[in-house]
């Protein structure tokens, strides 16, 4: 059976509020992810090719990921940023500490989680840059997935049953004698119940970066920018299954890569209209 874990929820008077759609852009069935330009404040657009989303940054630009729950219970969300928990720091890995979210909730998860009040701001990067990349794990830069698990419901306590009354005193007896068998069994099935937790493991620490100009066919990675205020709680939840019931994963380059590697058309010459053709065509 999974045990219960202390996990993250984000306060809701800082960064969570009710959805009931699905926003534009938004990949994910359970759970919509989104990454947002936070300079701007538009959301990236998404791009289909070779079976994958993919979507654009700018190199320098600071982002978030939204999450956006889509189902009437809570939630936990495995968050992987270049394949490094965005929470703990470790290597990610889909049974790691994560972010609760509550029914139909929506949060913007703005950074590397530094503390329950801070986090280290997202940006795009070139690859060598990277935090991934300075914490000697670069083989998975440019690709953010998240491992979604549904909350387990206990089922509720099983109702005693009374017997009809019969007319000989004899098995009357016996339905009371075998009452009495399941009734201490009932009390102990109650008392075995699973109320263990544990604390959620101590993101890690890296150096503040210093960003430099990227030429345009660099890769991108994810930075380790300045610490901001992103106040976070504890909570505890435990998993229906061992196993997430939706894994959604966005990668990302530059434009010019993208376009480059055949993931974004490359945008075609505006037709020019000839005022002399040579001749006279046909009419349809």
């Amino acid at each position: 059976m999974p045990t219960r874990r202390a996990l993250l929820t984000l306060l809701a008077a800082a960064a969570t509020s009710a959805c009931t759609s699905p926003p534009a852009f938004a990949v994910g069935g359970l759970v919509d992810m989104q990454v947002v330009d936070r300079s701007r404040g538009d959301v990236l657009p998404t791009y289909r090719s070779r079976g994958a989303n993919w979507i654009a940054g700018r190199p320098g630009d600071r982002y978030a990921i939204r999450l956006t729950n889509r189902t009437g219970g809570r939630v936990l969300i495995v968050l992987s940023v270049d394949g490094v928990n965005a929470v703990s720091g470790e290597t990610a890995s889909t049974g790691q500490t994560g972010y609760v979210l509550g029914p139909w909730a929506s949060a913007e998860i703005t950074g590397w989680r530094k503390s329950y009040a801070e986090a280290a701001a997202f940006y795009f990067t070139a690859l060598p840059d990277s935090y991934a990349a300075r914490t000697d794990r670069p083989d998975n830069v440019g690709v953010i997935a998240t491992a979604v698990f549904r909350e387990r419901v206990p089922l509720p306590a099983p109702r005693s049953f009374e017997a009809p009354p019969v007319a000989s005193n004899r098995l009357d007896g016996a339905e009371r004698q075998e009452g009495e068998r399941r009734a201490p069994a009932a009390g102990a099935a109650e008392g075995n119940a699973d109320s263990r937790s544990a604390n959620a493991p101590a993101p890690a620490t890296a150096a503040p970066p210093t960003r430099d100009s990227l030429a345009k066919s660099e890769k991108l990675g994810t930075g380790h920018g300045e610490r901001e205020y992103s106040p976070t709680t504890q909570t505890t939840f435990e998993r229906a299954g061992s196993q997430p019931a939706e894994v959604v994963q966005v990668r990302y380059d530059s434009f010019a890569n993208l376009v480059a590697n055949g993931v974004i058309g490359r945008p075609r010459p505006p037709a020019v209209p000839d005022p002399f053709p040579a001749f006279v065509p046909d009419p349809r």
